[in-house]
Protein backbone atom coordinates (compact mmCIF):
# COMPACT_ATOMS: atom_id res chain seq x y z
CA UNK A 1 0.00 0.00 0.00
CA UNK A 2 1.30 3.05 -1.04
CA UNK A 3 1.11 5.40 2.28
CA UNK A 4 3.52 8.37 1.80
CA UNK A 5 3.61 9.30 5.83
CA UNK A 6 2.20 10.99 8.34
CA UNK A 7 -0.28 14.16 7.08
CA UNK A 8 -2.05 15.28 9.86
CA UNK A 9 -2.26 15.28 13.71
CA UNK A 10 -5.58 16.47 15.46
CA UNK A 11 -5.19 17.39 18.86
CA UNK A 12 -8.13 18.18 21.55
CA UNK A 13 -7.11 20.74 23.85
CA UNK A 14 -8.72 23.14 26.73
CA UNK A 15 -6.37 25.63 25.90
CA UNK A 16 -6.51 26.62 22.61
CA UNK A 17 -5.37 29.92 22.51
CA UNK A 18 -1.73 28.40 24.83
CA UNK A 19 -1.38 25.42 22.33
CA UNK A 20 -1.72 27.83 19.69
CA UNK A 21 1.19 30.19 20.48
CA UNK A 22 3.36 27.07 21.31
CA UNK A 23 3.01 25.57 17.79
CA UNK A 24 3.71 29.36 16.37
CA UNK A 25 6.84 30.11 18.33
CA UNK A 26 7.85 26.22 17.39
CA UNK A 27 7.36 27.22 13.83
CA UNK A 28 4.38 25.99 12.08
CA UNK A 29 1.95 28.42 9.90
CA UNK A 30 -1.40 29.21 11.21
CA UNK A 31 -3.54 28.44 8.33
CA UNK A 32 -7.40 29.65 9.06
CA UNK A 33 -6.86 29.72 12.63
CA UNK A 34 -9.79 30.89 15.38
CA UNK A 35 -10.38 31.07 18.86
CA UNK A 36 -11.75 27.61 18.16
CA UNK A 37 -8.85 26.05 16.81
CA UNK A 38 -7.30 25.51 13.24
CA UNK A 39 -4.40 24.66 11.42
CA UNK A 40 -0.61 24.78 12.26
CA UNK A 41 1.31 24.00 8.94
CA UNK A 42 4.96 23.05 8.16
CA UNK A 43 6.04 24.26 4.67
CA UNK A 44 4.90 21.11 2.75
CA UNK A 45 1.11 21.75 4.10
CA UNK A 46 1.89 18.81 6.21
CA UNK A 47 0.15 20.02 9.65
CA UNK A 48 -1.71 19.84 13.42
CA UNK A 49 -4.86 20.42 13.65
CA UNK A 50 -6.17 21.68 16.94
CA UNK A 51 -9.61 21.88 18.24
CA UNK A 52 -11.35 22.84 22.01
CA UNK A 53 -11.36 19.28 23.54
CA UNK A 54 -15.49 19.52 23.47
CA UNK A 55 -15.48 20.20 19.87
CA UNK A 56 -18.14 17.45 18.87
CA UNK A 57 -16.28 17.09 15.71
CA UNK A 58 -13.42 15.24 17.36
CA UNK A 59 -13.18 11.79 17.87
CA UNK A 60 -13.66 10.45 21.47
CA UNK A 61 -10.45 10.53 23.74
CA UNK A 62 -8.68 7.19 24.74
CA UNK A 63 -8.68 8.72 28.17
CA UNK A 64 -5.30 8.45 29.76
CA UNK A 65 -4.66 12.55 29.88
CA UNK A 66 -4.16 11.41 25.77
CA UNK A 67 -4.92 14.56 24.05
CA UNK A 68 -4.40 13.37 20.45
CA UNK A 69 -7.79 12.52 18.89
CA UNK A 70 -6.43 11.34 15.50
CA UNK A 71 -3.70 10.85 13.17
CA UNK A 72 -4.15 11.19 9.21
CA UNK A 73 -1.61 9.74 6.67
CA UNK A 74 -1.54 10.86 3.21
CA UNK A 75 -1.66 7.87 0.97
CA UNK A 76 -0.53 8.21 -3.04
CA UNK A 77 -3.92 7.74 -5.10
CA UNK A 78 -7.47 7.12 -4.77
CA UNK A 79 -7.11 3.23 -5.42
CA UNK A 80 -4.67 2.81 -1.99
CA UNK A 81 -7.88 4.52 -0.37
CA UNK A 82 -9.85 1.96 -1.89
CA UNK A 83 -7.33 -1.20 -0.78
CA UNK A 84 -7.33 -0.04 3.28
CA UNK A 85 -10.92 0.31 2.62
CA UNK A 86 -11.19 -3.07 1.52
CA UNK A 87 -8.34 -4.11 4.13
CA UNK A 88 -9.91 -2.85 7.26
CA UNK A 89 -13.10 -3.50 6.98
CA UNK A 90 -12.74 -7.29 6.83
CA UNK A 91 -12.70 -6.82 10.95
CA UNK A 92 -13.45 -2.95 11.75
CA UNK A 93 -15.65 -0.42 10.72
CA UNK A 94 -14.32 2.09 8.17
CA UNK A 95 -16.55 5.53 7.55
CA UNK A 96 -16.22 7.11 4.57
CA UNK A 97 -15.90 11.16 5.41
CA UNK A 98 -17.45 14.19 3.45
CA UNK A 99 -13.90 15.20 1.98
CA UNK A 100 -12.81 11.92 0.80
CA UNK A 101 -10.97 10.59 3.69
CA UNK A 102 -11.65 7.23 5.10
CA UNK A 103 -11.46 6.92 9.66
CA UNK A 104 -11.04 3.87 11.48
CA UNK A 105 -8.98 2.89 14.34
CA UNK A 106 -6.30 0.20 14.85
CA UNK A 107 -5.26 -2.75 16.93
CA UNK A 108 -4.61 -0.25 19.66
CA UNK A 109 -7.96 1.86 19.83
CA UNK A 110 -5.97 4.67 18.37
CA UNK A 111 -8.11 6.46 15.43
CA UNK A 112 -6.76 6.59 12.12
CA UNK A 113 -7.52 8.40 9.25
CA UNK A 114 -6.27 7.78 5.22
CA UNK A 115 -6.69 10.91 2.63
CA UNK A 116 -5.31 10.69 -0.92
CA UNK A 117 -1.67 13.60 0.08
CA UNK A 118 -1.95 16.84 -0.64
CA UNK A 119 1.30 17.37 0.34
CA UNK A 120 3.15 20.51 -1.72
CA UNK A 121 6.66 20.28 -3.02
CA UNK A 122 9.58 22.20 -1.34
CA UNK A 123 12.41 23.29 -3.02
CA UNK A 124 14.80 24.64 -0.90
CA UNK A 125 18.26 23.05 -0.22
CA UNK A 126 18.68 21.27 3.01
CA UNK A 127 22.16 21.91 4.84
CA UNK A 128 25.41 21.46 3.14
CA UNK A 129 28.28 21.58 4.65
CA UNK A 130 31.79 22.40 3.58
CA UNK A 131 34.10 19.26 4.36
CA UNK A 132 38.07 18.61 2.82
CA UNK A 133 37.90 16.45 -0.02
CA UNK A 134 34.37 16.30 -0.74
CA UNK A 135 32.47 17.33 -3.87
CA UNK A 136 29.50 18.53 -2.63
CA UNK A 137 30.44 22.04 -0.82
CA UNK A 138 28.47 25.25 0.10
CA UNK A 139 28.94 27.99 -3.09
CA UNK A 140 31.81 30.26 -2.67
CA UNK A 141 30.33 33.32 -0.59
CA UNK A 142 27.24 31.35 0.43
CA UNK A 143 27.04 31.82 4.05
CA UNK A 144 25.90 28.89 6.53
CA UNK A 145 24.46 31.41 9.28
CA UNK A 146 21.71 33.92 8.21
CA UNK A 147 20.76 35.27 11.46
CA UNK A 148 18.48 37.93 9.82
CA UNK A 149 16.44 35.41 6.81
CA UNK A 150 13.38 34.96 9.22
CA UNK A 151 12.04 32.61 11.30
CA UNK A 152 12.53 28.58 10.53
CA UNK A 153 10.07 26.73 9.63
CA UNK A 154 9.80 23.06 9.59
CA UNK A 155 9.65 21.10 6.60
CA UNK A 156 7.01 17.84 6.93
CA UNK A 157 5.59 16.12 9.38
CA UNK A 158 7.91 13.52 10.07
CA UNK A 159 6.73 10.66 12.78
CA UNK A 160 4.76 10.04 15.87
CA UNK A 161 5.91 7.34 18.86
CA UNK A 162 3.18 5.61 20.69
CA UNK A 163 3.09 3.81 24.14
CA UNK A 164 1.36 1.04 22.88
CA UNK A 165 -0.03 -2.14 25.40
CA UNK A 166 1.20 -4.72 23.11
CA UNK A 167 3.49 -3.88 21.05
CA UNK A 168 3.64 -7.25 18.85
CA UNK A 169 -0.17 -6.91 18.42
CA UNK A 170 0.11 -3.05 17.31
CA UNK A 171 3.16 -4.02 14.71
CA UNK A 172 1.52 -6.91 13.18
CA UNK A 173 -1.39 -4.23 12.51
CA UNK A 174 0.58 -1.81 10.75
CA UNK A 175 2.96 -4.83 8.74
CA UNK A 176 0.34 -7.11 7.91
CA UNK A 177 -2.94 -4.63 7.27
CA UNK A 178 -1.03 -1.21 5.93
CA UNK A 179 2.09 -3.17 4.26
CA UNK A 180 4.47 -1.27 7.01
CA UNK A 181 8.05 -2.72 7.49
CA UNK A 182 10.32 -3.16 10.33
CA UNK A 183 13.77 -1.11 9.92
CA UNK A 184 15.06 -1.09 13.44
CA UNK A 185 14.21 -2.56 16.80
CA UNK A 186 14.94 -2.25 20.56
CA UNK A 187 14.72 -5.26 22.21
CA UNK A 188 11.74 -5.11 24.95
CA UNK A 189 10.62 -1.71 23.36
CA UNK A 190 9.26 -2.04 19.99
CA UNK A 191 9.95 -1.10 16.41
CA UNK A 192 10.74 1.32 14.16
CA UNK A 193 7.74 1.02 11.07
CA UNK A 194 8.36 2.39 7.48
CA UNK A 195 5.19 2.51 5.20
CA UNK A 196 5.86 1.89 1.73
CA UNK A 197 4.86 5.04 0.68
CA UNK A 198 8.82 6.82 1.85
CA UNK A 199 12.26 5.99 2.12
CA UNK A 200 12.29 7.50 6.01
CA UNK A 201 13.64 5.34 8.45
CA UNK A 202 10.46 5.72 10.41
CA UNK A 203 7.00 7.32 10.61
CA UNK A 204 6.14 5.44 13.33
CA UNK A 205 7.87 3.92 16.66
CA UNK A 206 5.94 1.52 18.65
CA UNK A 207 7.07 1.54 23.08
CA UNK A 208 5.39 -1.12 24.56
CA UNK A 209 3.85 0.25 27.83
CA UNK A 210 1.06 -0.36 30.58
CA UNK A 211 -2.33 0.14 29.48
CA UNK A 212 -2.68 3.39 31.61
CA UNK A 213 0.40 4.82 30.02
CA UNK A 214 -1.61 3.89 26.44
CA UNK A 215 -0.94 7.65 24.10
CA UNK A 216 1.43 9.52 22.64
CA UNK A 217 5.38 10.14 23.67
CA UNK A 218 6.32 12.49 20.98
CA UNK A 219 6.01 13.86 17.64
CA UNK A 220 8.30 15.45 15.22
CA UNK A 221 8.46 17.54 12.01
CA UNK A 222 11.93 17.68 10.16
CA UNK A 223 13.43 20.72 9.69
CA UNK A 224 16.52 21.70 7.28
CA UNK A 225 19.27 20.71 8.96
CA UNK A 226 20.92 20.16 11.98
CA UNK A 227 21.80 23.94 12.03
CA UNK A 228 18.02 24.81 12.30
CA UNK A 229 17.48 22.35 14.58
CA UNK A 230 19.95 24.22 17.14
CA UNK A 231 18.98 27.69 16.10
CA UNK A 232 15.27 27.08 16.33
CA UNK A 233 16.03 25.07 19.68
CA UNK A 234 17.63 27.62 20.85
CA UNK A 235 15.51 30.35 20.22
CA UNK A 236 12.63 28.14 21.73
CA UNK A 237 14.62 27.89 24.84
CA UNK A 238 15.08 31.77 25.13
CA UNK A 239 11.16 32.24 24.59
CA UNK A 240 10.56 30.29 27.84
CA UNK A 241 9.70 26.30 26.69
CA UNK A 242 11.43 23.71 28.86
CA UNK A 243 13.67 21.45 26.68
CA UNK A 244 13.32 17.43 27.76
CA UNK A 245 16.14 15.75 25.71
CA UNK A 246 18.95 17.28 23.45
CA UNK A 247 20.23 18.44 21.55
CA UNK A 248 22.21 15.45 20.46
CA UNK A 249 21.98 12.92 17.58
CA UNK A 250 20.10 9.41 17.57
CA UNK A 251 21.63 6.10 16.34
CA UNK A 252 18.38 4.38 14.95
CA UNK A 253 17.79 6.40 12.71
CA UNK A 254 20.43 9.11 12.84
CA UNK A 255 18.28 11.94 13.12
CA UNK A 256 19.09 14.99 14.99
CA UNK A 257 16.99 15.65 18.13
CA UNK A 258 15.90 18.21 20.39
CA UNK A 259 13.38 17.64 22.35
CA UNK A 260 10.86 19.80 24.23
CA UNK A 261 8.04 19.46 26.82
CA UNK A 262 4.68 20.80 25.21
CA UNK A 263 1.17 21.60 26.29
CA UNK A 264 -0.07 18.38 24.27
CA UNK A 265 0.33 15.91 27.30
CA UNK A 266 3.73 14.43 25.33
CA UNK A 267 6.82 15.41 24.05
CA UNK A 268 7.18 17.56 20.84
CA UNK A 269 10.72 17.23 18.85
CA UNK A 270 12.71 18.69 16.30
CA UNK A 271 14.85 16.55 14.20
CA UNK A 272 16.80 16.73 10.87
CA UNK A 273 19.00 14.47 8.16
CA UNK A 274 17.05 11.15 8.99
CA UNK A 275 18.45 8.18 7.10
CA UNK A 276 16.55 6.69 4.38
CA UNK A 277 16.21 3.22 4.14
CA UNK A 278 15.29 0.93 0.79
CA UNK A 279 14.15 -2.79 0.90
CA UNK A 280 17.61 -3.49 0.88
CA UNK A 281 18.25 -2.61 4.21
CA UNK A 282 18.68 -5.07 7.09
CA UNK A 283 16.96 -4.23 9.97
CA UNK A 284 19.00 -3.67 13.65
CA UNK A 285 18.11 -5.25 16.95
CA UNK A 286 19.65 -3.62 19.89
CA UNK A 287 18.80 -3.53 23.59
CA UNK A 288 16.71 -0.09 24.57
CA UNK A 289 19.61 1.69 26.54
CA UNK A 290 21.19 5.05 26.75
CA UNK A 291 24.09 3.98 24.56
CA UNK A 292 22.22 2.89 21.89
CA UNK A 293 19.59 5.54 22.07
CA UNK A 294 22.16 8.59 20.81
CA UNK A 295 25.18 8.34 19.32
CA UNK A 296 26.20 12.04 22.04
CA UNK A 297 24.01 14.02 23.98
CA UNK A 298 24.73 17.82 24.36
CA UNK A 299 23.70 20.49 26.62
CA UNK A 300 22.27 24.26 26.44
CA UNK A 301 23.02 27.09 28.10
CA UNK A 302 23.03 30.69 27.11
CA UNK A 303 25.17 32.92 24.64
CA UNK A 304 28.96 33.53 25.60
CA UNK A 305 31.55 35.36 24.23
CA UNK A 306 35.02 36.23 25.60
CA UNK A 307 36.47 38.61 27.38
CA UNK A 308 38.00 40.36 30.12
CA UNK A 309 36.85 37.67 32.43
CA UNK A 310 37.84 34.57 30.69
CA UNK A 311 39.46 32.26 32.91
CA UNK A 312 42.75 31.59 31.58
CA UNK A 313 43.13 27.89 32.97
CA UNK A 314 40.49 26.49 30.63
CA UNK A 315 37.98 26.31 32.67
CA UNK A 316 34.87 27.55 31.20
CA UNK A 317 32.12 26.22 33.22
Amino acid sequence: MKIVGLETIIFGVDDVAACSTFLTDYGLIPVGVTEAGGRFEALDGTAVVLAHTDDDSLPASIGNGCMMRKTVMGVADESTIEAIRVELSRDRDVRQLADGSIESTDDSGFVIGFQVTQRKAVNLSGEIANVPGSPFQRPVNHRAINTEAGPIRPRTLSHIVYFVPDPVKAEAFYVERLGFRCTDRFEGAGPFLQPAGTLDHHTHFLIGAPPFMKGVEHFTFHFGGPTEVMQNGSQFVEKGYQAFWGPGRHIFGSNWFWYFNSPFGCHIEMDADMDLHDHNWEPRTSPMGADASQAFLLRYREKWSPGKDTPHNGDYD
